[in-house]
């Protein structure tokens, strides 16, 4: 097997990581949920956050070959077509983003589905080279109906890309509310990334992290399994939907929903820009 490098960097505004997995033989890598830097207020993009990252993968003279996005964000911006304009590397989602896209798309009269803006669709079963490895795609449904797990294996460790599948233990599980998701779904999909066994690594897209303890990427199957708050500890799958449905039913909607949920299904890809050099991104209103 190969020598596997994981870094991990974390988006303090939107409590993401953005994790680079690097083939230690062949200097190739791979960037996941790469994060734009975006202020609502202002309506201002930028990349400090990912401009870091990419100074990082030049330095080291890495060939960045993957831009692996988790699922459709609702949290954060991804800067996806810019890592990609820099660096280069394929953007790959899974098959099933084409039901996430063709629902937004008539929320904001957009026309995502009909473009083809994702390089790479995978689904369960598939592989994507890395050097003298491989990335093994997972299909775990549930928070979306297009989450994706990434495993990849190395001499040492077996280390999964799990999206927001799984928080750290103390805050729990993902939401299941949006267009898609299901509480019965995500159940089944933790199982599937419990199965990869007790020593496996997590890495996650997000952490809340209360005051008593910083931020944490990555955490075992194992430290899951035992003290996960909604599904350790031999939590059936009805009391974990139970669980699920009356937490979500507290939650408000995230505070970047409607300009993530407009970049993302198309890539990473910013609005055209109108006749004056103006971009714009739509707000819903009821």
């Amino acid at each position: 097997m190969a020598s596997i490098n994981i870094e991990s960097f974390y988006h303090q505004d939107s409590q993401t990581f953005c994790h680079l997995i690097i083939d230690g033989e062949t200097k190739t890598a791979a960037l996941v949920d790469p994060v734009m830097d975006y202020n609502a207020a202002g309506g201002r993009f930028s990349y400090e956050f990912i401009c870091a990252i990419l100074a990082s993968i030049k330095d080291r003279q890495l060939t960045l070959g993957w831009i692996l996005e988790t699922h459709i964000h609702a949290d954060h911006l991804t800067a996806a077509q810019y890592v990609k304009q820099q660096a280069g590397g394929q953007v790959v989602t899974s098959t099933c983003v084409s039901g996430v896209q063709q629902h937004f798309d008539g929320v904001f009269d957009l026309h995502s589905e009909q473009e083809a803006l994702f390089d790479v669709l995978v689904e369960s079963g598939d592989t994507l080279p890395l050097g003298a490895s491989a990335i093994e795609v997972l299909s775990t449904p549930g928070h979306t109906q297009a989450c994706l797990t990434y495993v990849v294996r190395s001499d040492e460790q077996v280390s999964a890309f799990i999206g927001d599948t799984l928080f750290m233990p103390d805050v729990g599980t993902a939401r299941c509310d949006f267009p898609g998701g299901d509480g019965a779904q995500l159940y089944d999909s933790i199982q599937t990334i419990f199965s990869l066994g007790d020593e496996t690594q997590l890495y996650l897209c997000h952490d809340y992290p209360p005051e008593n303890r910083e931020a944490c990427a990555s955490i075992s199957v194992a430290q899951q399994k035992k003290n996960n708050i909604h599904c350790g500890q031999g939590v059936s799958k009805e009391q974990f939907v139970k669980v699920r449905l009356q937490r979500d039913e507290t939650l408000a909607p995230p505070k970047l929903l409607l300009p993530s949920l407009q970049i993302n299904i198309r890539a990473g890809y910013l609005p055209d820009a109108d006749h004056e050099g103006r971009r714009f991104l739509r707000i819903p209103i009821r």
